[in-house]
């Protein structure tokens, strides 16, 4: 901040500087050519204002020029006959008669020259002349009426109230380096409060935020990094509480294993392939667990689902056969939408052959279970599986989903992930699942895809919805 505002005073100082020397010099020019004029109209009247007739000589000529002409501050005035000084005013400010390298340009200079300003680096500085050249009929001498003006003092002026420009223009650099320390260093507070709080976190703390007022960028920075840093937090400690989960449920049929190998009869065949056949189940117990874990894992991937186009009739047909394989319940459809949707059709399979699974668990050879889709008219489609049984007391209907929970199932030989699976299918697919249920009389999961893209053929005639008893 302080070289932009330096570079800028100093481009600005130095082109103001150099018009104002520039109009200096202008006006010596005209100064000069003013001079010039006023001569040429004594000598083209031609008449000498003591004897009232023409002047006779050119020594006569200069002296009453040189006598009418007052310098003015900093100009100098001789007139020259023959090449020598002549007559020089008493009051003017530059003694050009004592000037020898002015003399020296002048005599150079001659009378064939032409008029027009010059400029000579004399004794006393730079110099702005002109050098008119002078004759009178009947006289054969030749004169010069020389004017000069001192450009160093005409720029004096110039220059003392630019050194002045020059310490006003430290002292603004002065300030605004301290305005620009104070302000800067309070938009970076965020960020050195960020690098600190970094420095502070650690795997197993999380906690630390950055304290943010403003609401400039960086303050919108802190904020942004504190919302992250929710995030992580809140993933870690769902990773931590899946971790201690999931070695709570692995710890069981481990120590199960364990118990019976160490009071297994290793001489009775009958005990031996009874703990067989324990230990297996419980691998395969635990290796429907691990599964479940690999899963939930891959759905924090961007390529977890990969949507294509599905006819959402047909794929309500698909569940309803493979689910009819799985019990014998009533089976039933509650409505069927007629679309083309984009959704990854295993994944929303999966998610829902896992709903029928679990109402498998809790309901009876009598009990309905049913499945519906339809598409509302916000253009969100919803899939549902709906059963008759005990239902899921409120106070569950959330926590259920979580994972390694259990519901009213009269059965807990799952891995207690299911429900986890899938809401995590669901928001994949930027939705959700949830269930509504009262108890006594059923349960209804739905899984909704607010943001699945329908390419039917975009219009609300093409999407039918069938009751099917």
């Amino acid at each position: 901040m302080l070289g932009a505002a330096a570079i800028g005073l100093v481009v600005a100082g130095g082109l103001s500087y150099l018009v104002q020397r520039e109009r200096v010099d202008n006006r010596i020019d005209e100064n000069l050519a003013q001079e010039v004029e006023e001569f040429r109209g004594l000598a083209e009247s031609g008449v000498d204002p003591q004897t009232a007739a023409p002047f006779t000589s050119v020594d006569r000529l200069l002296f009453v020029a040189l006598q009418r002409n007052v310098p003015g501050a900093n100009e100098g005035m001789l007139g020259l006959v023959d090449g020598e000084v002549a007559w020089v005013p008493s009051s003017a400010d530059l003694r050009l008669q004592d000037d020898a390298p002015l003399l020296g340009a002048v005599a150079e200079q001659g009378p064939e020259a032409g008029i027009r300003a010059r400029t000579v680096d004399g004794a006393s500085g730079s110099l702005r002349y002109v050098a008119v050249p002078v004759t009178v009929s009947g006289d054969p001498a030749t004169g010069m009426y020389v004017v000069a003006y001192s450009r160093d003092r005409e720029h004096a002026d110039l220059v003392d109230s630019y050194r002045t420009y020059v310490l006003a223009a430290g002292a603004s650099l002065l300030l605004i380096g301290g305005v620009a320390w104070a302000v800067v260093g309070r938009l970076l507070a965020p960020l050195r409060l960020l690098r600190e709080t970094a420095q502070r976190i650690s795997d197993t703390d999380l906690s630390g935020r950055i304290p943010v007022d403003g609401g400039d960028d960086v303050s919108r920075l802190g904020h942004t990094v504190n919302e992250m840093l929710d995030r992580l937090e809140a993933g870690f400690n769902a990773q931590r509480e899946a971790l201690d989960d999931a070695g709570h449920e692995l710890r069981t049929p481990i120590t199960i294993i364990r118990g019976h190998l160490e009071l297994m009869d290793a001489a009775d065949p009958d005990d031996v392939a009874e703990t067989r056949d324990l230990a297996l189940d419980e691998l395969d117990r635990m290796h429907r667990l691990v599964e479940d874990l690999i899963l939930l894992a891959k759905s924090q991937r961007p390529d977890f689902v990969r949507p294509q186009p599905v006819e959402l009739g047909r794929l309500v047909d698909d569940v309803l056969d493979k689910a009819q394989g799985m019990g014998e319940r009533r089976w039933a459809v509650d409505t069927r939408a007629e679309a083309l949707v984009e959704l990854d059709e295993q994944r929303i399979t999966q998610a829902l052959l896992q709903l029928v699974s679990n109402a498998l668990a809790v309901t009876d050879t009598d009990d309905t279970v049913a499945i519906g889709s339809e598409i509302d008219p916000g253009r969100a489609v919803r899939l549902w599986i709906r059963d008759s049984g005990p239902g899921i007391d409120p106070a569950q209907a959330e926590s259920i989903f979580e994972r390694f929970a259990h519901g009213n199932s009269r059965r807990h030989d799952g891995s207690g992930l299911g429900l986890a699976i899938v809401r995590a299918i669901a928001e994949a697919h930027h939705g959700s699942a949830t269930v509504r249920s009262t108890p006594g009389y059923g349960s209804v999961f739905t899984i909704e895809l607010p943001a699945v893209r329908i390419v039917s053929a975009g219009r609300d005639d093409d999407i039918t919805t069938e009751n099917t008893p």
